[in-house]
């Protein structure tokens, strides 16, 4: 087999087996939590809507991919190619959408109680959800003529501006529709990569301040620095410098095939898997990084426990 072959299949393959049972725990645990709790908070809420997003990423991309490396082809047709492409559109825009509102969201929930933050705090945290289904909503809308341009590989002929992408192409009939194409993406995507990173900055010159605050007070008090606040802060900025650096590798590629007429399918398909990657490793900063989470899983694997040494336990109580 071609090594770069072999290499895209291990990839692809590998973020279905790390992106789809990482993005399913987070779905039920928070789903759970909001049965047992009748609550859930509205950090809680934006990553299981992130954790869909990124189920629907992993399904709509990553395993059409991973069936093309493995051989398989020619599987869909117009009509479910269309059906994937507007899901993979909508939920990658959903994706950036929600880690930037998490790192707003966040930003606001750590500033001082004082003006127009104390607005905000009441204001966005009330009214999270229908914020985060009002940019569901607007992103539907945005994303309808992805569909029109949608076909199924077959025996036709394409214009040179075409994307090939697994089993569809997408083909933008003429050079003016592709950079445009080009161009909405990459500035979709800087303004919410330039949201989460002015958000993340303060949240890490408020940390700093909080730092330098309590050096010098007794280490008893120094505890506030594991808070829930300054943990879910640690978290949103990882999620948000995996997603910056991701994306600029990504929209580096993107900007390149924009000086492209015909791209390659070797440097679309690595493209691919970068604009893929954040919806398969972003479940393991969440996990790894949720208290809630970790509390949850722990919880489990403690019933499991019991529950098996009360089987070993029974079983040796029978006479023999």
């Amino acid at each position: 087999m071609d090594p770069r072959v072999l290499f895209k299949a291990a990839g692809f393959l590998f973020f279905m087996v790390v992106g789809i049972p990482g993005n399913v725990f987070i779905l039920v645990q928070f789903i759970c939590l909001k049965v047992i709790e009748k609550k859930l908070l509205p950090a809680h809420f934006m990553l299981v809507v992130l954790a869909l997003a990124n189920l629907i990423v992993i399904f709509s991309r990553v395993l059409p991919q991973s069936l093309e490396a493995v051989g398989l082809s020619n599987l869909l047709n117009n009509t479910e190619c269309m059906l994937i492409i507007y899901s993979y559109r909508v939920s990658r825009a959903m994706c950036i959408a929600v880690t930037s509102l998490l790192s707003c969201h966040q930003c606001i929930i750590i500033a001082p109680n004082s003006g127009v933050w104390s607005f905000l705090k009441q204001k966005v945290s009330q009214n999270m959800s229908i914020i985060v289904f009002t940019t569901w909503l607007i992103i539907l809308i945005m994303y309808p003529y992805s569909m029109s341009i949608a076909r199924a590989k077959g025996n036709f002929t394409t214009s040179p501006f075409v994307l090939h992408v697994v089993f569809c192409n997408i083909d933008f009939l003429n050079y003016f529709s592709y950079i445009l194409n080009g161009a909405f993406m990459a500035s979709r995507d800087f303004i919410f990569v330039a949201l989460m990173t002015l958000a993340s900055s303060y949240i890490v010159y408020l940390l700093l301040n909080h730092e330098r605050t309590i050096r010098g007070i007794r280490s008893s008090d120094r505890k506030k620095r594991n808070s829930m606040e300054y943990k879910a802060s640690r978290a949103v900025i990882l999620l948000v410098a995996l997603y910056v650096v991701l994306f600029g590798l990504d929209n580096s590629m993107w900007i390149y095939t924009l000086t492209m007429s015909n791209v390659s399918p070797d440097l679309n398909d690595a493209r691919i898997m970068l604009a893929c990657s954040y919806s398969a490793l972003s479940p393991l900063i969440i996990i790894a990084t949720n208290k809630k989470l970790q509390q949850r899983a722990k919880f489990r694997n403690k019933n499991r426990a019991i529950l098996w040494t009360m089987q070993n336990s029974s079983m040796s109580d029978v006479p023999p």
